[in-house]
């Protein structure tokens, strides 16, 4: 298991593509330390990607998103990433319109970005 760098500025939390070596050297030009954690209260289905661009990079066209969950004991299962406050902007612009990034409280306490559905800011 990687640690987390004390350097790092901003801790992203994926649940998806974000995870795979492939999206991450392409968005971010590097492979990135990452941990496993867990996003409570959330729970995941999958999205439609109809950015060409994005399904070229993370090779599918499907992606998961996670929207709130009423289920208290939902939770979504991932990692946490370090990233520079920069690349944290290069993941904004790799994020389709129906992710929005929200500061989440994760399973293990710590405070962290994560994509989620953007429609769940209307609720």
């Amino acid at each position: 298991m990687a640690t987390i760098p004390a350097a790092a500025a901003e801790h992203l939390f994926s649940y998806g593509t974000l995870q795979q070596p492939e999206v991450q050297l392409a968005t971010f030009g590097r492979l990135l330390d990452s941990r496993p954690d867990q996003l409570p209260g959330y729970r995941l289905a999958m999205l439609a990607i109809d950015d060409a661009q994005v399904v070229a990079t993370s090779g599918k066209t499907h992606h998961p998103i996670a929207s709130r969950s009423a289920m208290p004991t939902d939770s979504v299962p991932g990692a946490v990433l370090a990233i520079s406050l920069e690349e944290l902007r290069q993941a904004d612009g790799y994020e389709v319109a129906a992710y929005r990034r929200e500061r989440v409280t994760l399973a293990s306490g710590m405070q962290a970005w994560a994509y989620v559905d953007a429609r769940d800011a209307a609720r």
